[in-house]
């Protein structure tokens, strides 16, 4: 499921970034940075998808 988000996330960077965080301020930021231009949109995406499943680690290695 990661490599699927991170490949949405350069291709389809909002679509990447809803299937991380759902309907968020990330998303409508993402959306913003898209229509801006792709570039943008796609670093934020996979800066968020990073972001989260490196939150989800560290939460796992606590329990």
């Amino acid at each position: 499921m990661k490599l699927l988000r991170i490949v949405l996330g350069i291709v389809l960077p909002p679509v990447g970034v809803f299937l991380t965080s759902g309907v968020s301020s990330a998303l409508l930021i993402n959306i913003l940075l898209t229509i801006l231009g792709w570039l943008p949109g796609s670093i934020h995406a996979l800066w968020v998808i990073v972001k989260q499943e490196e939150k989800t680690d560290r939460q796992e290695g606590v329990s």
